[in-house]
């Protein structure tokens, strides 16, 4: 059995297996809905626009299906669970 895949909480930043328990990825029912609600109130933003230098080095990537699929550990060589 595989141990479980430990996170942090985006919100309280406490570690542990969050997406075993019903409020997944945050820790409690609390942490998420403080994370709502910063998104309601608009707080997350993009701090600057994008410009075109943020794109160098992407523009070298070959192009195919195989970047929009998940891949397995097996084949992307990582070591990384998916979900």
């Amino acid at each position: 059995m595989a141990s479980p895949r430990l996170i942090r909480c985006p919100t309280c930043r406490v570690e542990g297996d969050w997406f075993a328990v019903e409020f997944g990825p945050f820790c409690s029912k609390r942490c998420r809905l403080l994370d709502i609600g910063k998104w309601l109130n608009e707080e997350p933003v993009i701090s600057e626009p994008l410009r075109p230098e943020h794109f160098q080095g992407f523009d070298e990537l070959p192009p195919g299906e195989y970047l929009d699929r998940p891949t397995t550990d097996a084949e992307s060589g990582r070591d990384r669970e998916l979900n």
